[in-house]
């Protein structure tokens, strides 16, 4: 036994096609990403908006026991070489004396992993030269004395 169905030609209405190609509760405020996508989305934002910026307290401490010590002279006790010196190359600093200028173990209220965090200018009087020659050498606390 056969059965015909007669079958309605398609609609040509752009907005019969729009509300049939739609989601049901479709919202343009709606995130259409699946599910575990916008959690993520929504996690990421919570946690961007309540991030505590101000730098931990064991990091102030640091900075503010660095702080007394810069400007002071210091005399350099162990033995280190530098070969950064275009006038004078394989220099030995010890016994040479200089001022600390920055202690750079802090930047920007986070703790940053500098192996030798004092930084140290040297004025070297050369031979043959009227202006002595200016420069810098990053030091560790244990390598200098303070005079």
């Amino acid at each position: 036994m056969a059965t015909a169905t007669a079958a309605a030609p398609p609609s040509t209405s752009s907005s019969s096609l729009l509300r049939r190609s739609l989601p049901p509760k479709f919202s343009a405020a709606r995130c259409l990403a699946p599910r575990r996508c916008r959690a993520r989305l929504r996690t990421a934002c919570q946690v961007a908006v309540s991030s505590d910026v101000s730098p931990p307290p064991d990091v102030a401490d640091e900075e503010a026991a660095a702080v007394p010590k810069i400007g002071k002279r210091v005399r350099v006790t162990a033995p280190v070489r530098v070969y950064h010196v275009s006038k004078a190359p394989d220099l030995d600093l010890r016994g040479m004396e200089g001022v600390v200028k920055q202690y750079v173990g802090v930047w920007k209220g986070k703790r940053i992993t500098a192996n030798r965090p004092f930084r140290v200018e040297f004025e070297l009087k050369l031979d043959g030269q009227e202006k002595s020659v200016r420069f810098f050498v990053h030091l560790r606390e244990d390598e200098f004395e303070f005079v």
